[in-house]
């Protein structure tokens, strides 16, 4: 219809192209008109319905005059009748569609305009007085014109690009999972992160398995430098990645399911989000939660799920232990028999001593015994033991040895002064020359001293002239039986007569704290010591080069029987006679395991080791000196000697009995290191690391796995339930990018300048997830309004 004289016809903007798109997603020309708005025609009404004509644009519209409609369209061109449909609706697609994936149907988009057909030189013209691109338009609307250049460049075929797809691997394995995703089949929407959950079960189920294996055993040498550390560390890294993965994707899942059915606070979208990406987030979500959601188990995994490497690493241990490597053995003696041959003096057979057991016994007679051989730090054994290891064990055995014991007898000994006969100072011969002593006043203590015959085994001489003290006795040891001619004295032993076969038995005084106490007349130490042949049952130990030994037992021979010895005078010749000893018995010892001794030959030749210090004395010349000397060999009157001592061993405060023990002791490493020993086997043991299982550390990954299990199939069956209303989406970015909030909301959220930032509003806005889309409820203060209707609206039929 007309318009009032003065007016212009709608739209107030004939410069504004309006274009067309007439072509449809398959990839039809588009091509593009100009129109002008043509009134109806009266004349053409096909089918009694209104005509609608289209014209050539003209490039500016006039004032319309109130004349005929007949004189109004004289000027146009051809007019093409198009028959316009009745009034409808139009229902616009929301700006957000429905989430809904189809991966085989990719989306197009044009970017340009399509090529245009052949342009007249009219056309061609009239293009290029249009406005220069990036200028206003000339009505000044302040809208920039079109400045893109049209791209002549087709768009790719779907054939092509389906080749180009098929290159892709990752793109390929992208596609599957959304057709799994997609499917039917609850399975295979989950299938991925059940495969998933699988390997880390897979993965914990390899560990304890190996574990189980290598338990108690010894550390396993595999081959390119693998450590069983670095095994569990690997598998223990796939097994925590793996058990994530379905946590995760639960999570994100669980994050779309929260806004189904009420409004929630937009922000929650976030921490749900953050959630299924690290324990921060997932600490935040069981806070917001109160831990009373399906999703706040999944929160509590992927926070202890820190925890699954160092406790895989604590599962396993290597401490050391002794292992059995071998054998070892240690020497044991039954009998007693080396072998010396034969010593000739004068034509005659005479007897010699034990060499091994002098060399050693020697050592405790001039001073304070063998000592120990250094061996870094440790010592070395005094017996030929054989151990390949650091550790070596023996069983319980049993021994030939020599034992030791002594008594103190102080109750023997009597303080007097005597005048006697003078045996024990320093100027005296041996044995044989008791005629030529001189007799003399001593003071001290005696042995016997109401006898004929008393002894002084402690004391000092008093010089005949003026009185006073000279010469003193520091030490007497005298023996219980006679050297030379082997008879008991004073009825022999005193405190040991049950023991056969003695090797020694003695009296041994000193004086108690040295020359001066000696001249203040103050008691001495008296003990009786005995060494005699015995069976010992030994515990042997040797670690780190270290040899240790311990007496279980030991045992002696106290059968009864008739003194041993027997003594004859001998003539050798004229002017040398002899004194023929005969020890008439061998020794025996009866043993728990067997019966052990030695010879009477081999006996006699230990005992008579014991001939040069037993008798002996410990002398000095008088209270003003110092120093004193041993006087010992008696035994024979030519054999006398005089020693200084630098340690004395049996002076006080040397230990007597401990003395006389380690003396034992060395004599009996002599005659288990002879030749007459046999081997007692033991074990040698090695020290090696070996695999110990502690199992309570498995405790949280395997109740890990279980609750993600669990909180997995929780999952799956609470989106089984939902499926009508939302898809399996998970963690999906592209879900979020397509499923926001409209733009208008957008845009008043991030534009508005009060209320704080977007992440404070989305603390305030509650949003609920639709079919179609979010809708926004609660308090918002940027709801959108009704949109204004423009002032100038086209009329009906117009476009």
């Amino acid at each position: 219809m007309p318009y009032p004289q003065g007016q212009r016809q709608w739209p107030p903007y004939p410069q504004i192209p309006i274009f067309l798109e007439t072509s449809d997603n398959n990839g039809t020309r588009r091509t593009f008109r100009t129109i002008s708005p043509i009134s109806p025609s009266p004349e053409i009404r096909p089918h009694d319905r209104p005509i609608q004509f289209l014209a050539v644009a003209s490039t500016q519209f006039t004032n319309v005059s109130p004349v005929s409609p007949a004189t109004q369209f004289t000027n146009l061109s051809p007019i093409w009748p198009i028959p316009e449909p009745p009034p409808e609706i139009i229902q616009h697609p929301p700006r957000r569609p429905a989430l809904r994936f189809f991966p085989t149907a990719k989306p197009r988009i044009q970017l340009h305009a399509a090529p245009q057909p052949p342009q007249s030189e009219k056309a061609h013209k009239a293009h290029e007085d249009a406005p220069h691109p990036g200028r206003k338009s000339k009505l000044g609307l302040g809208i920039l014109e079109d400045a893109s250049n049209p791209n002549p460049t087709p768009t790719i075929s779907p054939v092509l690009e389906r080749t180009n797809r098929s290159s892709n691997i990752a793109q390929r394995i992208e596609e599957k999972i959304w057709r799994y995703n997609l499917s039917g089949n609850i399975i295979k929407r989950w299938l991925l992160e059940i495969i998933s959950w699988f390997i880390s079960a897979i993965s914990m189920a390899i560990i304890i398995g190996v574990l189980i294996y290598y338990r108690n055993k010894k550390i396993p040498n595999w081959p390119g430098y693998l450590t069983l550390n670095a095994f569990i560390s690997v598998l223990s890294k796939i097994a925590g990645a793996a058990l994530i993965l379905p946590v995760s994707e639960a999570l994100g899942q669980l994050k779309w399911s929260w806004f189904q059915g009420h409004s929630k606070k937009m922000w929650d979208f976030e921490i749900f989000d953050n959630a299924s990406r690290g324990p921060w987030g997932a600490f935040l979500l069981l806070i917001r939660t109160k831990g009373k959601t399906l999703a706040a188990l999944g929160a509590v995994i992927t926070i202890f799920s820190l925890a699954l490497d160092p406790f895989f690493q604590q599962v396993v241990d290597f401490p050391t232990r002794w292992m059995i490597q071998g054998n070892s053995s240690i020497p044991r003696v039954v009998e007693y028999a080396p072998q010396f041959g034969k010593l000739l003096q004068g034509g005659f057979e005479i007897l010699q001593k034990d060499q091994d057991i002098q060399a050693v016994a020697e050592r405790f007679f001039y001073g304070n015994g063998t000592k120990p051989v250094i061996v870094g730090n440790a010592t070395r054994p005094d017996i030929p033991l054989s151990c390949p290891t650091s550790n070596c064990t023996y069983p319980l055995y049993e021994t030939l040895a020599v034992c030791s014991a002594c008594v103190e007898v102080e109750q023997l000994l009597t303080y007097a002064c005597l005048d006697t006969r003078i045996d024990w100072t320093s100027n005296l011969t041996g044995v044989g020359t008791e005629s030529t002593y001189p007799n003399g006043t001593m003071c001290g203590y005696f042995l016997n001293a109401t006898s004929e015959a008393p002894v002084l085994m402690s004391g000092y001489l008093v010089n005949s002239g003026n009185s006073s003290a000279g010469e003193a006795l520091l030490t007497r040891a005298l023996p219980l039986t006679t050297n030379v001619y082997r008879r008991p004295l004073f009825g022999g032993s005193i405190n040991f007569k049950h023991v056969r076969n003695p090797i020694s038995d003695v009296l041994i005084v000193a004086a108690s704290n040295g020359s001066a106490s000696v001249y203040r007349g103050e008691a001495p130490v008296a003990h009786e010591c005995l060494l005699s042949w015995c069976s010992k049952t030994i515990n042997s130990t040797y670690f780190w080069a270290t040899y240790e030994e311990e007496v279980i037992s030991n045992v002696t021979n106290t059968t009864e029987g008739p003194f041993p010895w027997t003594t004859t005078r001998v003539v050798l010749s004229p002017t040398l006679n002899g004194t023929k000893n005969v020890y008439s018995e061998n020794i025996t010892v009866d043993g728990s395991e067997a019966r052990y001794g030695v010879s009477n030959l081999t006996h006699v030749q230990i005992i008579t080791v014991f001939d040069d210090i037993f008798p002996s004395f410990t002398t000095v010349a008088n209270s003003s000196v110092n120093e004193s000397f041993l006087r010992f060999g008696t035994s024979d009157r030519t054999s006398v000697k005089l020693r200084s001592l630098e340690f004395n061993p049996w002076l006080p405060p040397n230990n007597l009995t401990r003395h006389m023990e380690r003396l034992a002791t060395a004599m009996t490493n002599v005659v288990r290191s002879s030749s007459s020993n046999e081997m007692v086997n033991g074990v040698a043991y090695n020290l090696e690391s070996y695999v110990s299982v502690r199992w309570v550390w498995l405790i949280l990954p395997l109740s890990l796995l279980f609750l993600s299990a669990g909180f997995l199939g929780a999952t799956i069956a609470k989106t089984a339930k939902e499926s009508g209303q939302l898809g399996v989406w998970k963690t999906s970015a592209i879900a979020t990018l397509l499923y926001g909030l409209p733009d208008d909301m957008q845009r008043k959220i991030t534009s508005a300048a009060e209320g704080g930032t977007p992440r404070a509003r989305a603390k305030e806005l509650k949003v609920k997830l639709l079919p179609k889309g979010w809708r926004v409820s609660g308090y918002n203060p940027f709801s959108p309004t009704t949109p204004k209707v423009p002032k100038s609206q086209p009329p009906p039929g117009w476009i």
